[in-house]
């Protein structure tokens, strides 16, 4: 019942730019089939209400369906795509910006024995789970602002927190509650992925990366692998990958240009790990991409 209702307002309320009326909150609809495609996921709480997404985090898969959610803690560089989807049945996907200092002030707000126990390594960034009905019909509740825009202002805040407190004291309340910890060791990682994601284009020594990021070199190395399912420099490839694949969409005859300007300076060994993260050499790959955007 509670998704039967959720599918009507997604489906009504869906734009083509994944927008809506209420800051934060973001609605998909896909009705054809697509192919997976790079990203950064954000710190979000998606879930599906129709249809099931499938997402890439290096070497990991995850795959959510209607019902279920995806929690991103950190900013990571994914794969993804709608499956099951048609113009009979689109998939459709409720997401929600995930707010640091909100989720804190939520923490600072409750009992302790209220929140989940916090190991000593930060759980991975990414976290799938079946929503509760106490979840559902906070995120249905939201999504009735869109038809109400008098209530939005007062209204919306509130929701949005009720959906949030769902999350901190759900399934990966681990996850989104180290969020709001300025001093746990998630916030020291998405530090580092932040100066790596504005920084990609330079060399790195790992040393510097996790002097930045106020931990030692093993424990960094530990917990950035704990929280990304990768290293620091197969994160760094990762952004760097994805920024190539942008630009050949505008410039694809100039490939050996595209690889310097993300930071190779090897064009050969652009060629080979671009060919090993897509499927196709950049130029080939690059013709397809064009071929598949409408004019």
């Amino acid at each position: 019942m509670l998704l039967d209702q959720l599918r009507t307002l997604l489906d009504r309320h869906a734009r083509p730019d994944g927008t809506t009326a209420i800051d934060g909150v973001l609605i998909s609809r896909i009705d054809r089939p697509s192919e997976p495609s790079a990203s950064m996921s954000g710190t979000v709480f998606a879930l599906i209400a129709q249809g099931a997404k499938r997402i890439a985090l290096g070497d990991r898969v995850y795959e959510y369906k209607a019902g279920q959610y995806l929690v991103a803690s950190v900013d990571l560089p994914v794969n993804g795509h709608f499956i099951d989807s048609s113009a009979e049945t689109p998939a459709l996907g409720f997401g929600l910006t995930l707010d640091p200092a909100s989720v804190a002030e939520l923490l600072l707000r409750a009992e302790p024995a209220d929140l989940p126990r916090a190991s000593g390594i930060p759980p991975l960034g990414l976290a799938v789970s079946t929503a509760s009905d106490e979840l559902l019909d906070a995120v249905l509740r939201l999504l009735r602002l869109l038809d109400e825009p008098r209530d939005r202002g007062v209204l919306a805040p509130l929701y949005k927190r009720e959906i949030l407190w769902r999350l901190i004291t759900g399934e990966q309340g681990a996850t989104v509650g180290q969020l709001g910890l300025a001093d746990s060791g998630l916030a020291h990682i998405a530090r580092a992925v932040g100066w790596i994601r504005d920084h990609y284009r330079q060399s790195f020594q790992v040393e510097d990366v996790a002097r930045r990021a106020g931990m030692s070199v093993s424990a960094f190395y530990r917990n950035f692998q704990a929280v990304t399912a990768m290293s620091p420099i197969q994160f760094q490839k990762q952004i760097r990958l994805q920024e190539a694949r942008l630009l050949l969409a505008t410039r694809p005859g100039d490939v050996a240009g595209v690889g310097h300007s993300v930071g190779y300076d090897s064009p050969s060994q652009f060629s080979r790990e671009y060919r090993r993260q897509f499927g196709a050499p950049p130029s080939q790959d690059a013709a397809r991409l064009r071929a598949l955007t409408p004019p």
